[in-house]
């Protein structure tokens, strides 16, 4: 059976809605309509509905949404069922942000590996996490067999490291530098510009008032 592709957006309101129906099944909630998932997640119920309608016929009219059957269709969409092991590369202020906080706690993902330049950091190891210094980086994702990392690292050098955990067997990259890398079409990146989303979070405060 071929892969059901959807929309570059509704995949990424996918975590949203499990993370929610995780909260549902904690409270023992048995089912949930559009509108009161809506309301939960901030998305329009017309959106949701949309969304789910991508994977066939998950919910009944006048009824709503099996929250244990929705729940484990999502869990097997998003794979949580398998422990996905992440590099981070760069363990400065925001990767020592990003080291400490436990991602395994809320999904499936786990920084299991991180590099630095420093030598006072390499082969050490910090919240659980073993450091290893650059020059092993491409070794010690192909032994890992690491897929995903965590680019951390300053601008000047975001596309050498780039190029190297690709050579490594890396096939995507969460992105918090400011340079857009550029990779082969195989690879995946994702990129979060703090910088950016704050500057246009002060436009929108500045220029849309209340009332819009």
């Amino acid at each position: 059976m071929a892969e059901t592709k959807i929309p570059k957006a509704t995949a990424k309101r996918l975590p949203i809605y499990y993370r929610y129906l995780n909260i549902l099944h904690d409270s023992d909630k048995n089912r949930v309509s559009s509108t009161e998932l809506s309301e939960a997640v901030k998305v329009d119920s017309a959106t949701i509905r949309r969304d789910f309608s991508y994977f066939g016929a998950l919910g009944k009219r006048g009824y709503g949404y099996d929250v244990d059957s929705l729940l484990k269709f999502f869990k097997k969409i998003l794979n949580q069922d398998k422990l996905t092991n992440a590099a981070l590369i760069g363990v400065g202020n925001l990767g020592n942000a990003l080291l400490n906080f436990n991602f395994h706690q809320n999904s499936n993902v786990r920084i299991s590996a991180a590099f630095d330049v420093r030598p006072d950091l390499a082969n050490t190891v910090q919240s659980g996490v073993p450091i290893y210094p650059m020059s092993e980086l491409r070794k010690q994702l192909e032994d890992q067999q690491i897929k995903i990392v965590i680019l951390t690292v300053p601008e000047s050098v975001a596309q050498n490291v780039t190029d190297d955990a690709i050579a490594g067997g890396v096939r995507g990259i969460l992105n918090f530098t400011p340079l857009r890398v550029s990779v082969p079409t195989n690879v995946r990146v994702q990129n979060v510009d703090l910088t950016n989303e704050l500057q246009t979070l002060i436009y929108f405060l500045d220029h849309y008032n209340e009332e819009e």
